[in-house]
């Protein structure tokens, strides 16, 4: 049973520089007629089932006005909410406002997670960001003062011309700001990009590594439990979303450029604004095998520095973990290991674990 929601608001005030998601600028009247479309996506799939986890993501889902945002949250209605439910809406530091947070909690927003991406002006600049981090610190202080507890930020490292002490730096920025959840992103540099178009290049793959093992080192000495390979968290503090994709396991996927996982079939939503407003909004599916449901559980699953339980996945699958693919193998490379009834990538490996993973995929 699908007990998730992705909803996707493709609205930002200005576009950053490394971004490679579905995005536009905003506009208040388009904004508008956009969450017309996505009540009537919303009408037309959603079953009615408990939802235990709700994810607002962009985009920039704080650029929307008050007014838009009043309507999303009517939206929002149509769902039947589970009482034991996580509710993240996406920020950013130099649009959210009281007014807007005051209105977030009214409507059951229980979990905030802010693009924060670095706390040095000069890869701010970089990054095309507007802000600084002096204001991240106001807002997070004013997010906590209004009630909000559970708070993740986003770093991204792994700049040009971003050194080990320049992370480091950042790093202590950041649990200076005591939050529970951190998710750290090496960046990408994507051809569709300002930074591609520009033909900027990646750091080492020696230093990203570097830094890779000074993030993970940091936080857990500070606490962080390193829960997945991105993403760290405070008291268990973990994203309850995104463990469902980590599980494989179905949601909904409402939006422009969204992604979903339902009744068997995978999704990619259209991501022309004209066709999104035209109500066509699946612009590919893929009906999944069991071979191909079984490569899924492996690629993500094994995100999860816990890994797969070997028990679960026979019961779902009935089938033998250890038997699949050239797993035998790579667990006597140790590359996998098997550890208390479960499946995982040696922490060593982490860094690489995409390498592993093209074993899985044909």
């Amino acid at each position: 049973m699908t007990t998730s929601v992705y909803i996707h608001l493709p609205f930002c005030e200005h576009i950053c520089t490394y971004c490679d998601f579905c995005k536009m600028f905003y506009n208040e009247e388009l904004c508008s007629k956009y969450l017309d479309s996505l009540e009537i996506e919303i009408k037309n799939n959603y079953q009615g089932e408990k939802i235990k986890t709700l994810y607002i993501g962009g985009g920039t889902p704080s650029s929307l006005s008050i007014d838009n945002l009043k309507k999303l949250m009517k939206i929002i209605k149509i769902f039947q909410i589970d009482k034991d439910y996580e509710f993240t809406f996406e920020v950013n530091p130099e649009n959210i406002t009281k007014e807007k947070l005051l209105l977030l909690k009214e409507n059951g927003v229980n979990r905030i997670s802010m693009g924060v991406e670095s706390t040095s002006l000069k890869h701010l600049k970089y990054l095309g960001r507007f802000h600084d981090f002096k204001l991240v610190k106001e807002k997070i202080k004013l997010i906590k003062e209004l009630g909000f507890s559970n708070i993740n930020v986003d770093l991204i490292y792994a700049l040009p011309h971003e050194t080990i002490n320049d992370l480091k730096k950042d790093l202590d920025n950041l649990l200076s700001l005591d939050i529970n959840h951190i998710s750290t992103y090496s960046l990408e540099i994507h051809n569709n990009t300002i930074l591609g178009i520009k033909k900027e290049k990646n750091i080492s793959e020696e230093l990203d590594r570097e830094m890779y093992e000074v993030i993970t080192n940091t936080l857990k000495n500070n606490g962080f439990q390193h829960y997945e390979i991105s993403n760290f968290g405070k008291d268990n503090y973990y994203s309850r979303h995104n463990l469902v994709y980590w599980h494989n396991e179905e949601y909904y996927g409402f939006g422009l450029g969204a992604s979903g996982y339902y009744n068997n079939i995978r999704y990619d939503n259209t991501k022309s604004i004209n066709s999104y407003l035209n109500g066509r909004y699946i612009l590919s599916k893929e009906i999944l095998s069991k071979k191909d449901k079984i490569s899924y559980e492996l690629i993500l699953g094994l995100r999860l520095t816990k890994g797969i339980n070997k028990q679960d996945f026979f019961n779902k699958y009935h089938e033998d973990i250890e038997g699949l693919y050239n797993i035998k193998e790579l667990i006597d490379k140790e590359y996998l290991i098997l550890d208390n009834e479960y499946l995982k990538v040696n922490e060593k490996y982490l860094y690489v674990e995409n390498n592993i993973l093209e074993n899985f995929i044909d």
